[in-house]
């Protein structure tokens, strides 16, 4: 009998996110209840975000990297190379020269 390919769920960007936030913050050794104190935000809540269970907004992202001491556009070049490996991009292009050929 052959096995039929599933299809891959999708993934969601909010899950990138979140796995990236988690990844640093384990990686500085530093626990939720620590960030969440610094970022302002409920213990609850970051967790929710780092399962990919809830979207965070922009302002909420600025305030969990800040108590990361780790620069926004970091964490969005991790989940951008995340992204693009999910979906089997190679060499990602300049958005720049992407913008021009569209204008």
């Amino acid at each position: 009998m052959r096995s039929e390919e599933l299809p891959l769920k999708p993934v969601l960007v909010r899950e990138l996110i979140g796995e990236s936030l988690r990844e640093e913050r384990v990686s500085q050794g530093k626990t939720l209840r620590e960030v969440s104190r610094n970022a302002r935000v409920s213990l609850g809540y970051l967790s929710e975000v780092e399962r990919g269970q809830k979207e965070a907004s922009s302002e909420l992202l600025a305030a969990i990297c800040a108590a990361l001491d780790l620069p926004l556009s970091v964490v969005l070049n991790v989940v951008s190379e995340k992204m693009a490996s999910y979906e089997r991009v190679t060499a990602l292009p300049n958005v720049r020269t992407m913008a021009q050929a569209a204008a």
